[in-house]
């Protein structure tokens, strides 16, 4: 049960959940013995260390230090399991590649259900055999390499992971390789934070317009690596801090971060919010709230809290350009509506994103999230401004991300209640 209430204090920012699944991969890949500070513990984060560990990797270590040591990478111990992570689907996927034996990969209902197939048409360009075990172009698959050819084409319209996956393996391959991307390439930003911690593990890739030269045979250096304060995460405390008239700060934030999500704090002030930025932290307080346009076609992790922020505020907000929304843990534009539509607003979903008029006072409601992490959190931003209680059919789904959530809206005062 979530009542009305006013978001105000101070929190730390959670680890980023990317950057600790890349730093995961790259710090096994120093083939040496490798420190990971501060990283993101969630259930997501954990598939990718129980696929290492199946790889080869030995994993020690407590939630603020991580121990990886992995000599090389070795066929794998039984199946891997990303369990709800689609992250580690499509990263683990590219190391699959590398090894000469096949590697049987899956997930969960949920995760079986997203599109794999232009990440597989790349590496099966490269030379890996792939084999889809269930529906084709989805998960469960096996992958068998090594991938020894030198050039592949991937279309860049669907997911940014797949860039990112393939572009990690090439890395490690005997051989140059040459990646072209098709269909223009959603989520920008995401392959940009994978390119930063390449070059910081001492890799380099060669970029020309929709073009990557990646050399093989490329030796990771480092001994360690500390996770910043992920801008994903942080939205939506920032989001509550706006939309509840509150005073809310969040610290441990690079503002130089390549982070796409940190856009949330440019969007909160065109808002109407009041936003200070610093070195590492930002603050928002509340404001008359005013509708907007938006492209979330770089920042789709976004779309849900963007909505709530639009059924609040005065006039029309339009979100566009979130194309892949809908191949994300649910229909994200389908259950984002849905749920506030259940709530009073008058939202219509359009093929990539919605039309929000805003400004009705939002009502209580029972809200069904699909088992998805970020349209629990949405949702209870809603509900923290509705004039009755509203409840949530899910009390798990936020521990993919964000597993401290429910601890830090108690610190900022809102009134929360888990019934089981």
């Amino acid at each position: 049960m979530i009542k009305s209430s006013t978001a105000r204090g101070t929190i730390l920012a959670p680890p980023s959940k990317s950057y600790t699944h890349r730093s995961m991969i790259l710090g096994a890949l120093t083939h040496s013995a490798f420190t990971l500070k501060h990283p993101l513990i969630s259930e997501d984060t954990r598939a990718t260390l129980d696929a290492l560990q199946l790889l080869g990797a030995s994993i020690t270590g407590t939630q603020t230090d991580i121990d990886i040591i992995c000599d090389k990478l070795a066929p794998a111990a039984g199946i891997i399991d990303a369990k709800n992570s689609g992250t580690t689907m499509r990263l683990v996927t590219g190391l699959a590649s590398l090894l000469p034996t096949k590697t049987a990969i899956t997930g969960d209902a949920s995760l079986i259900k997203r599109p794999m197939a232009p990440l597989i048409d790349a590496l099966t360009q490269l030379g890996a055999r792939c084999e889809y075990k269930g529906v084709p172009g989805n998960p469960p698959l096996t992958v068998t390499g090594p991938i020894t050819k030198d050039r592949t084409t991937i279309s860049g319209a669907v997911s940014s992971q797949f860039i990112s996956s393939l572009i990690i393996a090439c890395t490690q391959k005997q051989t140059d390789t040459d990646i072209e991307i098709t269909g223009g390439l959603v989520s920008k930003p995401y392959v940009d934070i994978t390119l930063e911690m390449l070059r910081e593990f001492g890799a380099r890739v060669d970029m020309s317009g929709n073009a990557y030269h990646v050399p093989g045979d490329q030796r990771f250096v480092r001994d360690s690596y500390t996770v910043p304060g992920d801008y994903s995460s942080a939205a939506f405390l920032f989001a509550a801090g706006a939309i509840t008239d509150g005073d809310v700060i969040v610290k441990n934030l690079d503002a130089k971060s390549p982070q796409g999500d940190k856009a949330i704090l440019d969007h909160l002030k065109d808002f109407g919010a009041d936003v200070t930025v610093s070195d590492d932290f930002a603050r928002v307080r509340g404001g008359r709230l005013e509708g907007l346009e938006i492209d979330v076609g770089d920042t789709p992790d976004l779309f849900p809290v963007l909505a709530v922020i639009g059924a609040i505020a005065e006039g029309k907000t339009v979100l566009k350009g979130g194309r892949n929304l809908k191949q994300k843990e649910s229909d994200r534009i389908l259950t984002t509506t849905e749920f506030l539509r259940d709530m009073g607003a008058r939202v219509k979903p359009t093929e990539d994103g919605c039309e929000i008029l805003g400004g009705d006072k939002l009502r209580g409601a029972s809200i069904q999230t699909h088992g998805d992490h970020r349209i629990l959190m949405a949702a209870v931003l809603a509900a923290l401004v509705s004039i009755s209680g509203t409840t949530i059919d899910d009390d798990e789904s936020y521990k993919v991300s964000y597993p401290g959530f429910l601890r830090d809206m108690h610190q900022l005062g809102c009134r929360l209640e888990v019934r089981r």
